[in-house]
């Protein structure tokens, strides 16, 4: 498989920083630019089809899943609501736990390990939750909320210093260190949200998973919010799962993306290469909704026909085949493909038995 990547020079406002090789590892030893990694990874729920039924059905969130986030990167996971992203992400943190398949954290497999096991990996993965307001204790000031977990990984020798330090993550997400006494009903909506990311800045993770990062806040905030998680990735080195389903906000943050089908990824690959050349009919009909900001360069509108199935009762063969203009009866109604790269070395791969190519 190609560690190469191409960054996206050109791309609107300020363009996700370069990637450089991983540094070495304590022992000085190169270590592997992949950081998180998944192998057919999937999740199941037991749910009932009625209040009386005894019989429970699968309801497949996630199926079959093989992803990696590199060192310093930002992975960017889109879809419909529905789909599994937000599953996905929490899967990768062992916040929820798999019903088969491995997830691999820098060489490590962490799926058969224990919650003490765990619990030394925890400071390293973080999560930026979707909601500002529900993501913070509102009994908690926001000093209390910052040193909870600075205490819990005991990061400081003295309280002098566990104060030094929330007063320079309030800084580097752009609040003033005079407002950790105030709870989180003094703030706006923004405000709250950099708390949120102070929070997970503050035991100095190597990933996060951003779960719809800004969605819940006003437009005008939501550039706002994109540049700083832009920044503190250049500065930190901190690598993303950036789950979000604005396509444009996605463009704009990641050097690579996935596009997330019914519970499976359907195409993935560097960011220009996916919004330039997508050949999955799915990703082609997600681009074509997107609004162009180059006038000469106009998407071409794809509408597609029915509903998303529903994940307790998948259609066989390729998941999107009933709603696909490109379904070849006989084969993508009888037969999963496979995620592949159709040009070798070039990254961009696609699940599909008829892509658009051209």
């Amino acid at each position: 498989m190609s560690e190469s990547l191409l960054p996206p020079p050109g791309r609107p406002s300020q363009a996700p920083p370069r990637l450089s090789d991983a540094p070495p590892g304590p022992d000085g030893k190169p270590r592997s630019r992949t950081l998180v990694a998944t192998d057919r990874l999937t999740k199941y729920y037991r749910v009932r089809s009625g209040w009386l039924s005894r019989n429970a059905e699968p309801l497949r969130a996630v199926d079959n899943v093989s992803l990696r986030v590199r060192r310093g990167e930002t992975m960017g996971l889109v879809g419909e609501s529905g789909c599994g992203k937000s599953t996905l992400g929490r899967l990768l943190l062992r916040l929820i736990e798999p019903s088969y398949g491995r997830v691999v954290y820098d060489g490590r497999d962490i799926t058969p390990l224990s919650a003490g096991e765990l619990r030394p990996l925890r400071r390293k993965m973080q999560i930026i939750f979707q909601d500002p307001y529900s993501s913070l204790n509102p009994r908690m000031t926001v000093r209390e909320a910052l040193l909870e977990p600075i205490e819990i990984h005991k990061l400081a020798e003295t309280k002098s210093d566990a104060q030094q330090m929330i007063a320079e993550l309030l800084r580097k997400v752009g609040l003033r260190p005079e407002m950790m006494d105030r709870y989180p009903h003094e703030f706006s909506g923004g405000q709250r949200q950099r708390i949120g990311i102070a929070r997970a800045l503050a035991v100095k993770p190597e990933f996060i998973v951003c779960d719809e990062p800004v969605s819940a806040l006003d437009v005008s905030i939501q550039a706002q919010i994109v540049n700083l998680l832009s920044d503190l990735q250049e500065e930190l080195g901190v690598a993303y799962l950036f789950i979000s389903h604005d396509l444009r906000i996605v463009e704009h943050m990641s050097h690579r993306v996935a596009v997330m089908y019914l519970g499976h990824i359907v195409e993935q690959g560097p960011v220009e290469a996916l919004y330039d050349g997508a050949m999955h009919p799915y990703t082609r009909a997600l681009m074509g909704a997107v609004p162009s900001p180059d006038p000469q360069k106009k998407r071409l509108r794809i509408l597609l026909e029915g509903d998303t199935p529903s994940p307790l009762a998948p259609p066989s063969g390729c998941s999107f085949h009933p709603r696909c203009p490109r379904m070849i009866p006989g084969k993508c109604d009888k037969t999963t493909p496979e995620l592949a790269e159709l040009v070798p070395g070039s990254g961009h791969k696609v699940a599909c038995y008829a892509p658009h190519t051209g």
